[in-house]
């Protein structure tokens, strides 16, 4: 890497730091230099995951100190990239907020797969409906990759996977899991060839354990929102509905910890 590569950040103004300092999660999707779009990963090992994924760098924000330190690995793969660099109190009042291990990258997005290509080679997929809370998102695909999810499928009115927080959450989860967006959680789902079960409360549900749930094929295993969880219609159209038995009276569990148990014992 040469150090003509290296920028030393004296002010707001320097051209191309807009990128970190002033473009919304929106903006950076709809980056006109791309079609595909931007967005920003944050720490030198979930930057790595992302490399090693095979996404392309566009440009590097860091803390002097790790330029020769925990981000030189990443430096080095950043060929005819700028880097951007100054003191972490410098990059603080730039930036808005203190940099998780003090390296930020930009990076391009890829096309995402359609379902069917995803579906020919998966045999459980997570599918999340609604659910818009960055964390719980980051959580979701970091219990999916640990856990034996072969790829997850989200409805539009879900939070994006490359939101910066969702991404810090997952550790770089979310590029390891193959994802993409649907249209239906149901109907999407069963038109390749997928059995689906809606993880909700009702009389008739099953437990997730149920020996039918273990014997499917194909199974899309359907996650709601925070506060509502799914729609009815979706509780009504899906194949199955499953519960997780609970004590103490406790009626459900957060949307990424009932993922965890969910996709724990329905991958067996």
């Amino acid at each position: 890497m040469s150090d003509n590569n290296i920028i030393e950040l004296q002010s707001l103004d320097t051209p191309g730091l807009e990128i970190f300092t002033s473009m919304t999660e929106a903006q950076l999707r709809r980056q006109v230099e791309h079609a595909s779009g931007l967005f920003i990963a944050e720490s030198p090992k979930v930057i790595n995951v992302a490399l090693n994924a095979g996404y392309e760098p566009v440009a590097l924000l860091a803390e002097k100190k790790h330029i020769a330190g925990d981000a030189a690995q990443i430096v080095a793969q950043m060929q005819g990239c700028p880097i951007y660099t100054g003191s972490r109190e410098l990059l603080k009042e730039l930036t808005g907020y203190t940099l998780t291990r003090g390296v930020l990258c930009a990076m391009r997005r890829r096309p995402l797969p359609d379902l069917t290509e995803i579906a020919e080679s998966s045999r459980r997929i997570a599918v999340i409906d609604g659910v818009c809370d960055t964390t719980n998102i980051g959580a979701i695909f970091r219990s999916a990759a640990a856990l034996g999810i072969d790829a997850v499928a989200l409805t539009p009115t879900s939070c994006d996977p490359l939101n910066r927080r969702s991404i810090r959450v997952s550790m770089g989860s979310v590029f390891l899991v193959p994802w993409t967006w649907i249209d239906d959680p149901v109907e999407s789902l069963r038109n390749v060839g997928f059995t689906t079960v809606a993880m909700a409360l009702r009389d008739d549900s099953v437990t997730i354990d149920s020996r039918v749930l273990k014997d499917a094929e194909k199974l899309a295993i359907i996650l709601g929102t925070e506060g509502d969880g799914l729609s009815q219609q979706v509780i009504d159209t899906a194949d199955y509905v499953a519960r997780i038995p609970m004590a103490h009276n406790v009626d459900s569990l957060n949307v990424a910890a009932a993922s965890a148990v969910a996709f724990w014992e329905m991958t067996k």
